[in-house]
């Protein structure tokens, strides 16, 4: 499954800030105990840090927006499917002629076959997002980890697809993940612009968000499982009619997030048991 230690990707910023740290704290202990462990305390708080940040590639690469050069973005919602928004939402995208992509959790695509059989009839992708989308899974051992997403990918595999991008809960990542996804043959997917809309649990003005921030060559985060209040599902409609609408009035055109990032996001394959 993996190494007797796994750890951070080999040549990663990680690790090289950790051997010269490791180096520099060495030469630091010749003069004073104390200013050794300097360096020390630096890596581990550039650690923490870089675990927070959804854009880092401190620990492995990470794939958070696009390289096209042009005035393009790719969208992108997590956590569903959900049967009272997601096919909603894929006629919101039908009208306007847009594609996206879904990270969706190994538990949600057990639970809802169907729905992503639609997504996908829709011209759509998926992408792995964890099998249980816990928010604690990067303080997971490795084997553990592990599990958590080729769990999710064997799901997926019966449905009759492979997702090469993975999303990490929350966008967090941890010194583990890169060779997790090496072993894998998987990619780190996260994003460049979001909403900061807790999982559709504060949707008012996420289009004016969204609009005010967004750059091009952006991976744009969303979700598509039901607000809080399922009253407020129209109202999430329109925000993300908004958004769309937004978009096309400022001369963005929305691709789909391979050609975005220029790497395959998912690819058929029969179906087990078929």
């Amino acid at each position: 499954m993996g190494s007797d230690k796994p750890g951070m990707t080999m040549g990663s910023p990680a690790q090289k800030t950790g051997f010269a740290a490791i180096g520099l704290s060495a030469v630091l202990f010749l003069f004073s105990a104390t200013w050794a462990a300097l360096p020390l305390v630096i890596f581990v708080l550039l650690c923490a840090a870089a675990s927070f940040s959804p854009r880092s590639s401190f620990f492995l690469p990470v794939i958070s927006r696009g390289h096209t050069g042009q005035k393009a973005v790719a969208l992108t919602f997590d956590d569903g499917p959900d049967p009272l928004t997601t096919p909603q939402l894929l006629d919101v995208l039908a009208r306007h002629g847009m594609k996206a992509t879904f990270f969706v959790s190994g538990q949600s695509a057990e639970r809802y076959p169907e729905w992503i059989e639609l997504i996908l009839s829709r011209g759509h992708l998926i992408g792995n997002h964890s099998y249980s989308h816990s928010p604690f899974l990067m303080l997971c051992r490795f084997e553990k980890l592990f599990l958590e997403i080729a769990t999710a990918q064997d799901i997926f595999k019966k449905l009759g697809i492979l997702p090469f991008a993975f999303r990490p809960p929350v966008g967090l990542t941890n010194p583990k993940l890169g060779l997790v996804l090496s072993q894998l043959g998987m990619i780190c997917v996260t994003f460049s612009c979001r909403a900061y809309d807790r999982g559709n649990r504060q949707i008012q003005g996420m289009a004016r968000k969204i609009l005010r921030k967004v750059r091009p060559d952006d991976i744009l985060l969303l979700h598509d499982v039901r607000p809080s209040k399922v009253n407020d599902i129209p109202y999430w409609l329109h925000e993300v009619e908004s958004i769309l609408s937004g978009l096309t009035g400022e001369g963005f055109s929305v691709l789909p997030l391979d050609e975005l990032v220029g790497r395959p996001v998912m690819t058929f394959c029969r179906k087990e048991g078929s």
